[in-house]
């Protein structure tokens, strides 16, 4: 997003409740504007009818955003059984039905084919690109893409509930690229009935969770000092799991313009050979984090410049 003018200098991330019907994007604009900020982004699409856990970076926090999308995402979902949807949520027509209505101990028994690494087919409503053109908009204009299954991985799918015969509450952890909205789909297609997903809600991503997550009136009523408010995490937060290397100031200055370093002491590089050649890494100078670098031929090249 493009900076405005007088926009503030802020640099972290602000775990999101997100809201019943409101777009990820207007959920990104509406943060900026609460901070401020000069540039925003977020990590992982939450549909308009899914609420939850929405990370959104801000400043610098943004060139952090890759290792946040692919963290492994929780969710609990509500799987009404005995229709199919053209969008396999609650928001699309209904293309198919049944009177059959699987028990606790046929759905138990099922679960299991859906741990591990499974095939799945996206819906067809989804963000993936077909020819350039994203697959929900190809559906809505009458030409649906035959989009292909593709492997993903399911760590964990527990039955929560059965609320009433025509309902069962799910909580899945799930890796990128997964469909909360396939899975129901195929749930219900196992059962030989109908699904789709009349609730989702995102408990977590990666390390950030409801725990650290406000809501946008709770954001709103921070008025213009939001950044202070404690609800801004430091920027280092979304590689708490990423190696580190400490730089002296000479080489945090290469790396600043550009340039590869390469350690001088032998414990950094027996540790950069021990972590191996392609691996992330967080170059530091101070304890504050430079840049976000490869390792390369016994020293590191900058990926991620930060400026903060």
């Amino acid at each position: 997003m493009r900076a405005r003018q007088g926009a503030a200098a802020i640099h972290g991330w602000v775990i999101l409740d997100k809201p019943l019907g409101l777009t990820s994007a207007r959920a990104v604009a509406a943060v900026k504007r609460a901070f401020n900020a000069a540039k925003a982004g977020h990590a992982g699409t939450l549909d308009p009818l899914a609420t939850g856990v929405l990370p959104i970076a801000l400043g610098e926090a943004t060139k952090t955003v890759p290792f946040v999308v692919d963290d492994t995402k929780v969710y609990r979902f509500t799987v009404q059984w005995g229709e199919a949807r053209t969008t396999d949520d609650a928001e699309g027509a209904v293309i198919a039905t049944s009177d059959r209505r699987p028990s606790e101990a046929e759905i138990r028994a099922t679960l299991p084919r859906f741990i591990g690494t499974i095939s799945q087919r996206p819906p067809d409503f989804s963000a993936i690109k077909v020819a350039g053109k994203r697959a929900y908009a190809l559906a809505r204009a009458g030409a649906a893409a035959k989009l292909l299954a593709r492997p993903v991985a399911v760590r964990r799918l527990d039955l929560v509930e059965l609320p009433d015969p025509g309902r069962a509450v799910f909580e899945a952890e799930v890796g990128p690229g997964t469909y909360v909205r396939s899975l129901a789909r195929d749930l219900g297609e196992a059962l030989e009935t109908r699904g789709f997903v009349a609730d989702l809600r995102r408990l977590a991503v990666g390390r950030f969770s409801l725990k650290q997550a406000i809501s946008l009136d709770n954001l709103a009523a921070l008025g213009h000092s939001p950044a202070a408010s404690g609800h801004l995490l430091p920027l280092e937060t979304a590689l708490d799991d990423i190696p580190a290397l400490a730089l002296t100031e000479d080489q945090a200055k290469a790396l600043r313009c550009g340039q590869a370093v390469t350690p001088l002491r032998p414990q950094d590089r027996a540790c950069l050979s021990q972590i191996g050649n392609g691996a992330t890494i967080c170059a530091t100078l101070g304890g504050k984090l430079v840049a976000l670098a490869e390792v390369a031929a016994g020293g590191i090249r900058p990926l991620r410049v930060l400026n903060t």
